[in-house]
């Protein structure tokens, strides 16, 4: 499922977080990345263990926790602790890739915790007008579809398969700055999540015209016992 969730960061906690990376000491981008990932990969990052990805990352993981969609849709067991990247200039892309299956934090709370990669997400944190380029790019499995290409407003999220192949094109005028993380979710299989989520989003609009009805209380017992059936926590 490749999902949109609008406006993560407000105005208050995007405004703090471009003013902490307008000091930011990026480095090589290749630091996290696999073997492959490596030699396609072309890009600038935020230490991990630096004192301000810690500040950073307090402030994504608090908008996440407050956002009913993102809970909704991803179904958190566990969270990699965000991490910030930068595409400017000479070091501007990110060649077709899959994300690491499992994934080892090395720092903070998380350190020593190992998270397998269900769900990949980007959180754009730069106006889509200030740069050309920089669309992520996800590939389809089905070569006939159209490849989705995602250029985001600041403080907006997108979540998809981490199963994906995926790119970022070349930035070609300004910087794209973003946050990017994987989570492990209580529910394994994508299709089995985007049901979970497409039925959860119907029985809210049917709570909000009709009201706690037997039937929306009967499918809200539906949801809830298919949760239980999929749910590994």
């Amino acid at each position: 499922m490749l999902l949109h969730i609008p406006q993560v960061l407000d105005a208050e906690a995007l405004a703090k977080t471009r003013s902490l990376l307008a000091s930011a000491p990026w480095g090589d981008g290749r630091v996290t990345a696999g073997t492959q990932s490596a030699q396609v990969k072309n890009n600038e990052q935020l230490p991990e263990d630096h004192p301000l990805t810690l500040q950073l990352q307090q402030i994504v993981m608090d908008a996440l926790a407050a956002n009913l969609l993102f809970f909704t849709a991803a179904l958190p067991k566990k969270i990699f602790p965000p991490l910030f990247n930068r595409y400017a200039g000479a070091t501007n892309a990110f060649g077709n890739h899959v994300d690491n299956a499992v994934r080892l934090a090395r720092f903070g709370e998380m350190r020593g915790k190992r998270v397998r990669t269900d769900i990949s997400c980007t959180l754009f944190l730069t106006e889509p007008d200030s740069y050309d380029g920089g669309e992520l790019v996800i590939e389809s499995p089905e070569p006939a579809l159209d490849r989705p290409r995602v250029k985001l407003p600041a403080g907006d999220l997108v979540l998809y398969p981490s199963s994906s192949v995926h790119r970022v094109e070349p930035v070609t005028r300004g910087a794209r700055l973003a946050s990017f993380f994987w989570l492990e979710s209580m529910v394994r299989r994508d299709d089995q999540r985007r049901l979970l989520y497409e039925l959860d989003m119907q029985i809210l609009a049917l709570r909000e015209t009709h009201g706690d009805t037997e039937t929306i209380v009967a499918l809200t017992g539906t949801y809830h016992n298919l949760l239980r059936m999929w749910t590994d926590t």
